[in-house]
């Protein structure tokens, strides 16, 4: 079996539940300056997406603008059950294999069949031997809006307790009037599928961080398949 026929064969279903502190942060060139927001978030089959916020901080503007936006639209996501639309099947993506990455990962162009916001045109970093998603870089095959003309990320993912969760994005994104705009969110998991598995905790000593610039993050191939 190929490594582009592994990663297809998967099928991991999101979990039924967990509970996660996340930290956002994001920051604009040109205007509003730069914001946080500690969030408690919780997803179940009864209640779907929630959140609460527990720290928040810096420019309202961005606070407001970005970072609460940001939680309000993975809640309408949930709601319509838009998590299926950026599965790596061959419906959503085309593959090219590109041999193995410098951290030793499997790596795969993957180009967009259609134009959504959940889809990316750029390349996937898997687990050689049985195409476990680990990385994915590129820019979001359509723009979120007007707005906003490029938007480049970046979307880890491990598992924990054998379920396979997102740990941190990061994007850099192109906007009209107010320039380059960064954001950041990192996970930190209390319990999944209602298995305690950490105890998270706000990290008041962590700086702010800006994203890199992620259109050079491109490592060469260390052999090709």
């Amino acid at each position: 079996m190929t490594i582009i026929q592994r990663v297809v064969a998967r099928r991991d279903p999101p979990a039924h539940q967990y509970r996660a502190l996340r930290h956002l942060e994001a920051q604009r060139d040109t205007l509003g300056g730069s914001a946080r927001i500690d969030a408690w978030t919780a997803v179940d089959q009864t209640g779907g997406f929630r959140s609460e916020i527990i720290s928040e901080g810096g420019s309202g503007f961005v606070r407001g603008k970005v970072l609460r936006p940001w939680l309000d639209g993975e809640k309408k996501m949930w709601t319509a059950g838009d998590p299926e639309r950026a599965s790596l099947t061959l419906e959503n993506y085309t593959f090219a294999d590109r041999g193995l990455s410098a951290d030793g990962l499997a790596w795969l162009d993957v180009k967009s069949r259609r134009k959504d916001v959940l889809l990316v045109d750029g390349s996937i970093y898997v687990n050689p031997a049985d195409g476990d998603l680990v990385r994915i870089e590129g820019r979001l095959s359509k723009a979120p809006s007007f707005w906003t003309r490029r938007v480049e990320v970046i979307r880890c993912y491990r598992r924990i307790n054998g379920i396979h969760m997102p740990v941190s994005i990061e994007s850099v994104a192109s906007v009209l009037i107010a320039g380059r705009s960064t954001f950041s969110m990192t996970y930190q998991y209390q319990s999944i599928n209602d298995q305690h598995v950490g105890d998270p905790h706000i990290n008041v000593a962590a700086p702010a961080r800006t994203p890199a610039a992620l259109s050079n993050r491109s490592p060469e191939p260390r052999a090709a398949r």
